[in-house]
């Protein structure tokens, strides 16, 4: 693929998000995507077969940017416990975006959709980030800063919570204080004293 088409299929991914995001995945048609691109239902379907298609490289492109971002906030002699801080504010300002945010439409797709546990991108994420979180615990706990006797439930636990606020953000509602009362829930079951 040259340059120019590199940047087109870009532009694409970046304009059907938006997309994605305004009307979640299941109302989703090629002929919106083609219509918020500005360009030919041919020229859409040189680079895509299907919304499908798509949505599942606008997933891939979310969690590339998402990691990049994470990565560059992190300075080199950070703490495990300034990590997992800096990963929870993180989590909070997404579980409290109201717009600009793919959750809708990941849920949309992933109950009408249900790929073999070894293509669904949501389970390999959630796999990822709670081996992530183990191993940052685990150094939290080997240099003092956490106490935990089970790292891995530990990590599995943080991230069933954060799904489950993900989900209670899009149904019910939360606020800024519920968050942070979960979130300083586990970090004090982690043993992190907040002053």
């Amino acid at each position: 693929m040259g340059e120019k088409s590199i940047q087109k299929r870009k532009y694409i991914l970046k304009t059907a998000r938006e997309v994605f995001m305004d009307k979640g995945f299941k109302s989703v048609t090629m002929k919106d995507i083609v219509e918020a691109c500005e360009i030919s239902r041919g020229g859409l379907y040189l680079y895509f077969e299907s919304t499908e298609q798509i949505f599942l490289e606008v997933l891939k492109m979310e969690s590339e940017e998402g990691d990049d971002v994470f990565s560059d906030s992190i300075s080199d002699d950070a703490t495990a416990a300034e990590i997992l801080l800096l990963f929870l504010k993180e989590q909070k300002k997404e579980l409290l975006r109201k717009k600009n945010s793919l959750t809708k439409a990941v849920y949309e797709y992933f109950f009408d959709n249900h790929p073999p546990r070894k293509e669904n991108v949501l389970k390999k994420e959630f796999d990822a980030a709670v081996l992530i979180i183990e191993r940052l615990i685990e150094t939290g706990v080997e240099n003092g800063e956490f106490v935990c006797e089970d790292c891995a439930g530990a990590a599995r636990n943080i991230m069933y919570v954060l799904e489950g606020l993900k989900i209670s953000a899009q149904t019910i509602g939360i606020t800024s204080d519920m968050v942070d009362k979960e979130l300083l829930y586990i970090l004090r079951s982690l043993g992190v004293g907040m002053e």
